[in-house]
């Protein structure tokens, strides 16, 4: 099961596969695609650079664990800090 999309800036909430990782749909601020990445949730909270699977543009991923351990990520372009 996928989780529910999240545009750019919009939290994307997680799903999980039986013990595999979680994963997020997120929209890439540069080509507008929506893909799919997986999230390491024991790691806790994380920010990250992803390159885009369909236009290979540095995506920045901001990623929080909630307090019952649901991650969410954020996608923004390299230069929205």
């Amino acid at each position: 099961m996928r989780a529910a999309a999240a545009g750019v800036g919009c939290p994307a909430t997680t799903s999980r596969n039986n013990a595999m990782l979680p994963s997020a749909d997120i929209q890439c601020p540069y080509c507008g695609e929506w893909i799919e990445i997986l999230i390491d949730d024991s790691a806790g909270d994380q920010q990250y650079i992803e390159d885009c699977q369909v236009c290979c543009s540095p995506i920045n991923i901001a990623v929080r664990i909630d307090e019952d351990g649901v991650a969410q990520a954020v996608a923004s372009a390299e230069n929205e800090a």
